[in-house]
């Protein structure tokens, strides 16, 4: 009985979420048109995302940011944020990590996700892995985002893994975009995201959600070649947050 009513407060933790999710959209839903018409009012649209969208449902779920920062963002410098792909609140928080303008990489087929998806195809660069043309454009659209002042993020796990992964493999894209525009890469871990809203719908509850945001990995000396190591470094960063009993010595990837 005490797990079916567990199983019953998940499923109702879920949907109270795309509530959330929804309800604020719905509200501001002509400002969000406006903001979306033109690359120009991106950093608007951001604004609202951030300080109204996202604390709504971080702190409507019941789970406050705890963010440390043992690295300071530094406004309008662009920067790579990385960061660990464990749950749906992955995308608020993060929002919530950078006071400046950032655009994300994502895969196309968010676009489905209903209301959602129609601003996600306005603001962010999405990419369609199975098309080299398409991951090829990603790098022109994310030079012409820093041109204009703003950050790239990109999940490097490409996707959220299965509940059992506690870390998927790395895709090249963020070091290789990294090494390429010559941008500093913050490494960032979401320790407790997964346990809060997992992708099983009977699962999840309130708490806060830990950030580490480490210190900045400088590419400006690294080459192509580079982009694995950089991608083994930011993978051994996340492990020691995730399993500190296993911590391991962190690998560099910047070059003398």
């Amino acid at each position: 009985m005490r797990k079916a009513l567990f199983k019953i407060g998940g499923v109702l933790y879920h949907i109270w979420f795309y509530i959330l999710v929804a309800v604020p959209i719905l509200i501001a839903l002509p400002f969000l048109i406006l903001t979306t018409l033109s690359e120009r009012t991106y950093k608007q649209f951001f604004w609202l995302a951030r300080n109204i969208w996202a604390p709504v449902i971080l702190y409507g779920m019941g789970c406050p940011p705890r963010i440390r920062y043992k690295e300071k963002l530094v406004k309008g410098e662009s920067y790579m944020l990385v960061a660990n792909h464990t749950s749906m609140l992955d995308i608020m928080l993060m929002l919530r990590v950078s006071k400046s303008p950032f655009v994300f990489v994502g895969k196309k087929e968010l676009v489905n996700i209903p209301l959602f998806g129609f601003f996600y195809k306005r603001v962010c660069i999405m990419v369609d892995r199975e098309d080299s043309r398409s991951r090829m454009g990603v790098y022109r659209r994310a030079q012409k985002r820093l041109n204009q002042g703003l950050s790239i993020c990109i999940f490097p796990e490409g996707g959220v893994p299965e509940e059992s992964v506690l870390l998927d493999s790395f895709k090249e894209g963020a070091f290789r975009m990294s090494i390429a525009h010559q941008i500093r890469l913050v490494p960032i871990t979401f320790l407790d995201n997964k346990r809060r809203l997992p992708f099983t719908l009977t699962k999840g509850r309130p708490g806060p959600l830990r950030v580490n945001v480490h210190p900045f990995i400088d590419t400006g000396k690294l080459q192509e070649e580079d982009k694995r190591q950089l991608s083994l470094q930011v993978r051994q960063i996340f492990l020691n947050d995730l399993q500190p009993e296993t911590r391991q010595p962190i690998p560099e990837a910047v070059r003398t």
